[in-house]
């Protein structure tokens, strides 16, 4: 554990939340996914060896693309220690997430439901709204996990480069 703690740079053990919230988050997409490529076998033991397998191999695999990616962003992101990549890469996953399960009521609440207009108009709307949604709840989750000053300023660079800098001056 002190090595484990050495490498992530975790001098307080409440630090320690971030990796297991990150393995467990790993296992959760990685039963998502194992769920939703299950169409051809029949329920039973089978089935859930099946699952059980592929849901430890696609947790693994993306552990092991997080980490590649971490050591990737490690020069082009101003982090003080190692395990708050590992908190960057969860307010993303939550803020992604839930920006695209609140957009389908927001459209709904709107009038715009994909049942009420073509799905070549619903699609481009939705993503749309979804752009404004990830912004404020970007913030909001990077809050939460202690992380706004680094996320303000991620955004401040992201909506400046795609021409949307006037939102920021003084």
């Amino acid at each position: 554990m002190k090595k484990f703690k050495e490498h992530w740079e975790i001098n307080q053990n409440w630090q320690l939340i971030y990796p297991i919230l990150g393995i467990i988050l790993s296992l959760a997409c990685g039963i998502l996914i194992a769920r939703r490529l299950d169409f051809f076998l029949e329920p039973g033991a089978l089935q859930t060896v099946y699952l059980v397998i592929l849901t430890l191999v696609l947790t693994y695999l993306i552990i092991k693309l997080s980490l590649y990616c971490f050591k990737k962003l490690k020069n082009r992101w101003i982090l003080d220690y190692r395990w708050q990549f590992i908190a960057a890469f969860i307010v993303f996953a939550i803020t992604g997430s839930t920006a695209g399960r609140i957009s389908s009521p927001v459209m709904q609440a709107l009038g715009l439901g994909s049942d009420s207009i073509s799905g070549w108009i619903y699609w481009p709307l939705r993503i749309i709204i979804i752009f404004p949604l990830y912004q404020v709840l970007l913030l909001i989750v990077a809050w939460i996990f202690g992380m706004y000053s680094f996320f303000y300023a991620f955004e401040k660079k992201m909506l400046s480069r795609m021409g949307l800098g006037f939102l920021f001056k003084k």
